[in-house]
């Protein structure tokens, strides 16, 4: 998977099948694999888990990450390999809400965003495979969590019913894309918008500095990574 003239030449994997997080990240430049998990992921949390909601979103951040590096080291490969997993909820008073099981629920979400804020977190899971060779392979990950605040308009019912008429709500965290017509249900918000779509690449680019197109040919091979860990944003 690297070339003989540079085999430290650092390969990122998206392990998402989500098209905004491929192209949130294809709009900074970088070269990239998507990559999802082969096998649906669990996205159950117990009760703990569900009353820290960055905690939540970065455990299953990691967990889509953890299952396409998993079988990325059942392939044996050589190389320098960054697997980037992430998770996006919405939150609001300290209830997540996720994606929308059917229709009522994607209208008690909105019902409920309706006229106040909420956040938006999205987390990110950086695992760094290094395998110089076969018989040398060190694993390492860091995690961290980006916010967001929106604030939604006083929506109507009928605005309510129109928008889900849409379609977008069902795979979207909180029943709504900003980036597509449920920007129309948003007042304003703060924080970094690629957060709320889904992939805080701008935060990315920060907390790994090497990934950036424009540092590529000056920046060093990627060192080893750190033992597993998980580090609070």
């Amino acid at each position: 998977m690297t070339t003989e003239q540079n085999p430290l030449a650092l390969e990122v994997i998206l392990a998402s099948a989500s098209p905004r997080r491929r192209d949130l990240l294809a709009a900074t430049g970088m070269a990239f694999t998507v990559r999802p998990p082969a096998n649906p992921v669990d996205e159950a949390l117990d009760p703990d888990q569900l009353a820290m909601p960055e905690e939540a979103a970065k455990k299953l951040a990691e967990r889509k990450a953890g299952a396409v590096v998993q079988e990325l080291l059942a392939e044996n490969p050589v190389g320098m390999f960054m697997v980037l997993g992430s998770d996006t909820m919405v939150v609001k008073d300290g209830e997540i809400f996720g994606k929308p099981r059917n229709l009522d629920d994607a209208k008690r979400m909105l019902r409920a965003l309706s006229g106040s804020a909420h956040d938006v977190l999205t987390a990110v899971s950086c695992w760094m495979i290094a395998a110089p060779d076969p018989e040398k392979l060190s694993v390492g990950f860091r995690t961290f969590v980006d916010k967001s605040r929106v604030r939604f308009r006083e929506l109507a019912d009928d605005e309510i019913a129109d928008y889900l008429r849409k379609g977008e709500s069902f795979d979207k965290a909180g029943a709504y894309a900003i980036q597509g017509e449920g920007a129309a249900l948003v007042e304003g918000y703060d924080g970094a918008l690629d957060t709320i779509i889904g992939l805080p690449v701008g935060r990315l680019l920060r907390e790994f500095p090497e990934l950036a197109p424009q540092n590529a040919a000056d920046a060093p091979a990627p060192s080893a990574p750190v033992p597993a860990e998980s580090e609070r944003a």
